[in-house]
């Protein structure tokens, strides 16, 4: 399946699949589908699991930030 991150960014949906990857500014974040490795985890993958949320914050912010700058 794979990572799958969908953002608008001047009104064109654009699709990653490596975070890393995704722009500083963008309009709105529409998905955000990390993928999870099936259970047990090892320390490594519960480590990459914990900080998923922090990236989805942090993309929320860059998201909410870009809009209200843009009006």
């Amino acid at each position: 399946m794979g990572h799958r991150f969908v953002i608008m960014k001047q009104g064109e949906l654009l699709t990653f699949d490596d975070y890393d990857q995704i722009p500083d500014k963008f309009e709105a974040l529409i998905e955000f589908l990390p993928e999870i490795p099936p259970e047990p985890h090892t320390h490594e993958q519960h480590e990459e699991i914990d900080s998923w949320q922090g990236k989805f914050l942090r993309l929320l912010e860059i998201s909410d930030e870009t809009s209200s700058n843009s009006g």
